[in-house]
């Protein structure tokens, strides 16, 4: 495996596990997507007849409710609110005809129209006489008034006097039936209307559960296979995956080659692995190489806050897939709603988790079972689904996703590289040998990251300085731009030449890649080893010899300035770890003997299994300090015999600042075991 060691930041080891991705060249559509449903909920390749909406029949109908208010609307004269004393004034003058009063309100008419607010170019009863426009001038004959109720004026007498015609009834003794009919209730009674039809629009959709506005349907995205379709062409280096699959896409294209031997595909498969090992691209691959719809979902997307609408999403996503079978289902992150319902981590019966977990495993094997409908799932965490997941007739075939061995990771960049114009190919065979541990989303940014070093240096075509610059940023950091003292430089120039020195005399310890003290990352300096070719498994002496390798640049430290300082911090975290796993997970103690006392699901923190005794804790941590020690003193004795080399690597650090392979090896005087070929650089005098 990879290894980084760093005077001051933390470093992990590269994850066993990443896909083949699609090629970056191809940032073109790899599907169509088609989202149309029709009538009856289902999701069809094209996009169906647009017909008249709902909406647009409710807003015609509003329509013309106005215009019939409108038109059975009895028209009024124009009647203009006078001042009490300008209309005590027509009342002298003799130009009132009628009067309708009711309480204090009077209204009625003029017997000759007159212009309101402006009379001889004043306005009648403003206490300045203010001149108003043209433009507020009004001519009527109709007018209307309020009588205070502290007038004594004789007002009858004087309208009597006058011959004016006076009455008491009031204007409107009510509103016409037909248009309160048309004007309140008719609008009332469509709205509700509406509101009926889709809640019972919704609660159809929903079979009766969940909510309103269509809030139970599926929301998977449906995938049409183009002439762009993700094949298996387009996967590299998983090739034992591939090979798992293609008997369920020869499955989808000659079905009647199995089932007239009364064979059955399985009704789901797992796709396992770490994340970005691509287990989604393995499943597009094997809908376009089946050439057959493709519904894709995240597990996330099922669960709402409402009981039942999972499951009633999961209802209408089976019902689309049946409509269109043969066809696959893609529900990605599994565990999300698949987790074990023994775990005691539910509300009970009722939990939303649970209901849509129950008709999950319905669908996939009920009582009619779904023929033609396949499903895949992919997941990170296999040991938390639940056991009625993975028997047979469900999620019956499980499929592990690994990390690409030499070989695959080269498919892999050949893949990548497509678009990408290379300088030299066999680059690519130099990548895939320095690159152990990783696999196809480290190897996309892997070369992405060198395309966009070459074209930030103007470069027409990526080259090795391209791809060093790539990995070096990828694995060990960008590097940072900060000023530190000669003093603490030289430290750091000894304290990874201590690292790679060791690296270099350990007999089967990974070649040491590069040395560098440019700050990267958290690192004031890293040190980078990676094997020749991919190992599985680790004997006993070479993990003791990585420790020693891990220890030495605190050995080199104590070494030279009589003390250490907090660099090795990640070194010590690095060597603690390893020795726990030596002596609690792969039995390399004799004392503590061959017992696994950190469980595999503990995951990296290693924590103790529950039914260890004390004694078996406390023997382990002696265990761990004891294989630490010699591991630090063995560390110190090769440095303090290989002194000068120790200072020549650090002399030639100072003065360059990074040193490749082969550099570092010639300035030790150590031949190099890389299988690469490269020019040695002569040790400086």
């Amino acid at each position: 495996m990879a290894q980084t060691t760093s005077d001051a930041a933390r470093r992990s080891e590269p994850s066993d596990s990443t896909a083949a991705k699609r090629t970056a060249d191809d940032n073109r559509p790899l599907w169509r997507v088609e989202g149309a449903r029709s009538p009856q909920g289902k999701t069809s390749g094209r996009l169906p007849p647009q017909r008249p909406s709902i909406w647009a029949f409710l807003f015609l109908l509003l329509v013309l409710d106005w215009i019939l208010v409108l038109a059975f609307q009895p028209s009024s004269a124009t009647r203009v609110t006078v001042p009490y004393t300008y209309f005590t004034q027509q009342i002298q003058a003799g130009n009132v005809a009628t009067v309708t009063a009711q309480g204090s309100a009077i209204q009625g008419t003029f017997r000759h129209a007159v212009t309101y607010p402006v009379q001889n170019g004043t306005t009648p009863g403003s206490p300045n006489g203010t001149t108003s426009s043209a433009k507020d001038m009004t001519t009527t004959a109709y007018f209307s008034t309020n009588r205070p109720t502290f007038a004594d004026d004789q007002l009858l007498s004087a309208l009597e006097k006058e011959g004016a015609v006076v009455t008491a009834k009031p204007v409107q003794s009510g509103s016409d039936p037909l248009l309160t009919f048309l004007g309140g209730v008719l609008p009332t009674v469509l709205l509700l209307g509406l509101w009926a039809w889709i809640i019972k629009r919704s609660w159809g959709q929903m079979g009766g559960a969940g909510g309103m506005f269509g809030m139970g349907q599926s929301k998977a995205r449906k995938y049409e296979a183009t002439k762009q379709r993700t094949t298996f062409a387009d996967v590299a280096g998983i090739d034992e995956a591939k090979d798992e699959l293609e008997e369920v896409v020869d499955f989808l294209k000659h079905p009647s080659r199995y089932t007239k031997l009364g064979a059955q595909i399985p009704r789901g498969v797992l796709l396992t692995g770490q994340p970005g090992t691509g287990k989604t691209l393995l499943a597009r691959a094997v809908a376009g190489q089946a050439d057959v719809p493709f519904y894709s979902i995240s597990a996330s997307e099922f669960v709402e806050m409402i009981v039942g609408v999972g499951a009633s999403r999961v209802r209408d996503l089976f019902d689309q897939a049946k409509a269109d079978a043969p066809s696959i289902i893609f529900i990605d992150e599994l565990d999300a709603i698949g987790r074990s319902r023994s775990a005691g981590n539910t509300s009970g019966a009722n939990d939303e988790r649970e209901q849509t977990l129950n008709q999950i495993l319905t669908e996939m094997d009920g009582f009619t079972g779904s023929e033609g409908v396949i499903v895949l799932a992919a997941t990170n965490r296999p040991e938390v689904l639940d056991s009625a997941l993975l028997r047979p007739g469900r999620f019956d075939r499980r499929i592990t996703v690994n990390a690409p061995d030499q070989e695959g990771r080269l498919k892999i960049l050949q893949v990548h590289t497509r678009s990408v114009p290379l300088q030299d190919p066999s680059d690519l065979e130099v990548m895939a040998a320095s690159t152990a541990g990783m696999a196809g989303a480290d190897l996309k940014n892997l070369v992405n990251e060198a395309a966009l070093g070459a074209a930030r240096r103007g470069e027409q075509s990526v080259s090795r300085e391209d791809w060093s610059g790539a990995l070096e940023r990828v694995t060990l950091g960008a590097a940072r731009r900060i000023v530190i003292s000669d003093e603490e430089r030289r430290r750091t120039a000894y304290h990874e030449s201590g690292h790679a020195l060791l690296g270099m005399l350990e007999p089967g310890a990974d070649p040491v890649r590069k040395i560098t003290i440019i700050p990267r990352g958290q690192a004031l300096g890293v040190t980078y080893q990676s094997p020749d070719s991919d190992r599985y498994g680790y004997g006993e002496s070479y993990l003791r010899g990585r420790l020693v390798g891990i220890l030495g640049g605190r050995a080199a430290e104590i070494l030279v300035y009589g003390e250490s300082t907090t660099g090795p911090e990640n070194d010590l975290e690095q060597a603690t770890s390893i020795a726990r796993q030596m002596v609690g997970r792969w039995g390399m103690s004799e004392e503590v003997g061959a017992i696994s006392a950190f469980p595999r699901s503990s995951g990296d923190n290693y924590m103790p299994a529950g039914e260890l005794s004390q004694q078996t804790l406390e023997l382990i941590d002696e265990e761990v300090k004891r294989i630490i020690s010699e591991c630090a003193e063995e560390a110190k004795r090769l440095l303090a015999e290989h002194r000068d080399q120790l200072d020549s690597l650090a002399q030639a650090l100072l003065e360059r600042e990074t040193l490749e392979e082969a550099d570092a090896y010639a300035v030790a005087g150590i031949p190099s075991p890389s299988t690469m070929e490269r020019q040695p650089v002569a040790a400086p005098a």
